[in-house]
């Protein structure tokens, strides 16, 4: 069979009107539902037109003043730093100590109450609080009260070096990103508690390292086994227990 013949029979079918295509399955013409199934080759040198290029006009890689914070460090604070800025540590601070201002009065504590023992945290105390909680995910420990222990086989002497297990605890139930007054109680969403600082967060990620022109989106479980409202349960994952989180990553780096 002539390829030339073949192409237009293809190009034959391609131009048909949608209106012989819109009848009833009984009003086909045997014929065309024939043609229709027959193969079509595709003309390899026929040149077509190109998907448009829209110009990349960003800056990719470490902006200028992340440059300039970090200098020629390798600190792991002054990464830490970037993100979790004097503007984001104070807003921690005071949504936290709001929390439990207002917990105290909301309810009658009794005299042998440890929650007593409360006073406003700061900056300097919450950068040592969220050092041990990094430092858990290097050290894993079945029970959290075990990196206070003192027994010589267990012990971890840095955790009691740097905060007491009883401070710890407090800053814990207390710990808060968000100020609940400012909510509508009748329409509360389930991301609300962390949605503030989620979003301080990602404009710090934005602005740190814009990416290149080749990223991709993707899907990624965090693995977590606690009690939440939004967690997914995937068995095909290996986690299965998580929160699904939709992530935009530079392709070379893999920076989020």
């Amino acid at each position: 069979m002539d390829s030339s013949s073949d192409y237009s029979d293809c190009d034959d079918l391609i131009s048909a009107s949608e209106d012989d295509y819109s009848s009833s399955e009984s009003e086909f013409d045997d014929d065309t539902s024939t043609a229709a199934r027959n193969w079509c080759l595709i003309d390899i040198q026929a040149s077509t037109s190109a998907p448009p290029n829209f110009q990349f006009t960003s800056t990719a890689g470490i902006s200028p003043p992340t440059k300039i914070l970090l200098g020629n460090t390798d600190d792991p604070m002054m990464f830490f730093s970037i993100f979790f800025d004097e503007k984001i540590m104070s807003f921690i601070v005071e949504e936290t100590n709001r929390y439990a201002k207002d917990f105290f009065n909301k309810y009658d504590l009794t005299s042998s109450s440890g929650a007593l023992n409360w006073k406003n945290t700061d900056i300097k105390e919450l950068n040592l609080f969220f050092s041990l909680l990094l430092h858990q995910g290097i050290v894993s420990k079945s029970v959290e009260a075990w990196y206070w222990s003192k027994r010589p086989i267990s012990s971890t002497p840095f955790f009691g070096q740097i905060m007491s297990e009883k401070r710890y605890s407090s800053l814990m139930i207390f710990l808060h990103f968000e100020n609940s007054d400012k909510f509508d109680k009748k329409n509360v969403s389930k991301f609300r508690k962390i949605f503030d600082i989620h979003e301080m967060l990602v404009q710090k990620f934005k602005s740190a390292s814009p990416p290149n022109q080749s990223v991709t989106i993707d899907e990624s479980l965090v693995a977590f086994k606690g009690l939440l409202g939004w967690k997914q349960y995937i068995p095909t994952k290996s986690s299965r227990f998580g929160l699904k989180f939709f992530e935009l990553s530079e392709s070379e780096s893999g920076y989020i």
